[in-house]
């Protein structure tokens, strides 16, 4: 049986304020034409579908037409949530669905049921398992010492009973650990999400989501196949795929990829302001590309955005490189140090993963916890 595995796809994302949505609309277009020429029985969707919990309409009308692409292509799809979507609104419609070929992972509820599906060799169990953290698993299982992401898919996997004569196959959005990250992904301090690729030993593969990147993660049967789309210049040299597994008999699984190639693709450039604009620099460069400039110039360019943008349209982001830029980074930084509360510090990164600030019933809650840790302290 041949199935294509892709991930976070982030429909509807906003990168410095340019929407994916064209860009995105293209790639799903591109990812039907490799089903076209592979014609898998099965196509794996690892999570984040969308980039947020309540998903714009035009995403939402976006998926459903790629849903409905993949139906008329009698492409069976297998869907789960990730850490950017709602559950709950994945999981609507789920049950309706199956009849078109559609499988979408329930909200976890202490089960998760196989989808079987058979060929030549046999029975292949298709377990969907969406981004869950220990608290979910933890209510339902109390008797089980669940502390970290480990014990909740460890003891998520372990209800599954997996008959391990068959082939088994998991589709989840977690990151494990040994996984290079990239800044376009959600990050927890200190590495607590963490999940021990031990935990998926008896699968005969894993579909992960959740890194951006492609990998394998300890065996080649272990991969994430990264987003279909660059998302941030740490990605700007990544190669996109689509990965395609062929499995055979037990223990006989074959994985290629299919590379994607992007509407617009992601360019970082340093010179001066002169050096940039000159006719036979930017002639030899794909202008329409997402643009980061860094400047060198000592003295700032007099709207230099505004100015840039006739050559460069989709300029990103802009930034300089000078002296000037290079001693005030070292001051702010060492300032930031001595001058940043823990609150300021938890503030910053509360913004950073949940793109809005924390309303005034939060800030009295942290402000009371790090008041008491410190009482404690002293």
């Amino acid at each position: 049986m041949k199935f294509m595995h892709i991930s976070d796809l982030h429909l509807g994302k906003r990168v410095n304020e340019f929407s994916m949505l064209e860009d995105q609309k293209d790639i799903l277009r591109k990812i039907l034409k490799i089903a076209d020429e592979e014609k898998p029985q099965a196509l794996l969707i690892a999570g984040d579908v969308y980039d947020k919990s309540i998903p714009t309409v035009e995403a939402i009308q976006l998926f459903d037409d790629f849903l409905c692409e993949l139906s008329k292509r009698k492409v069976q799809t297998f869907i789960i949530s990730g850490n950017h979507d709602s559950a709950e609104r994945m999981a609507f419609g789920g049950r309706l669905m199956k009849e078109s070929g559609v499988y979408v992972a329930p909200v976890y509820a202490g089960k998760t049921q196989a989808v079987v599906l058979e060929d030549e060799w046999g029975s292949i169990n298709i377990y969907l398992l969406p981004f869950v953290k220990p608290a979910n698993v933890k209510r339902f299982f109390e008797d089980e010492q669940i502390e970290n992401y480990t014990d909740a898919i460890r003891v998520a996997v372990e209800q599954m009973k997996l008959n391990t004569d068959e082939r088994n196959v998991l589709v989840t959005h977690q990151f494990v650990t040994g996984a290079k990250r990239s800044e376009s992904e959600d990050i927890s301090v200190g590495g607590t999400d963490n999940v021990d690729a031990s935990v998926f030993d008896e699968f005969d593969y894993v579909a992960l989501g959740h890194i951006h990147g492609p990998q394998k993660i300890g065996r080649e049967t272990v991969r994430y196949c990264g987003t279909p789309l660059k998302y941030s210049f740490s990605e700007i040299h990544h190669k996109k795929s689509v990965t395609i597994v062929e499995m055979k008999e037990k223990g006989n699984v074959e994985i290629s990829t299919k590379e994607l190639a992007p509407l617009r693709d992601w360019c970082e450039m340093k010179g001066t302001y002169m050096e940039l604009t000159e006719k036979a620099y930017y002639e030899n460069l794909d202008q329409d590309s997402y643009m980061h400039i860094t400047l060198i110039d000592e003295e700032d360019i007099p709207e230099a955005v505004r100015k840039l943008q006739v050559i460069y349209p989709n300029l990103m982001k802009l930034d300089y490189d000078n002296q000037r830029t290079r001693g005030k980074a070292a001051f702010l930084e060492a300032a930031e140090v001595e001058e940043k509360t823990p609150f300021d510090i938890f503030e910053e990164l509360y913004e950073k993963q949940n793109n809005q600030e924390m309303n005034e019933e939060q800030k009295k809650l942290i402000h009371d916890l790090v008041e008491k840790i410190w009482e404690g302290g002293h």
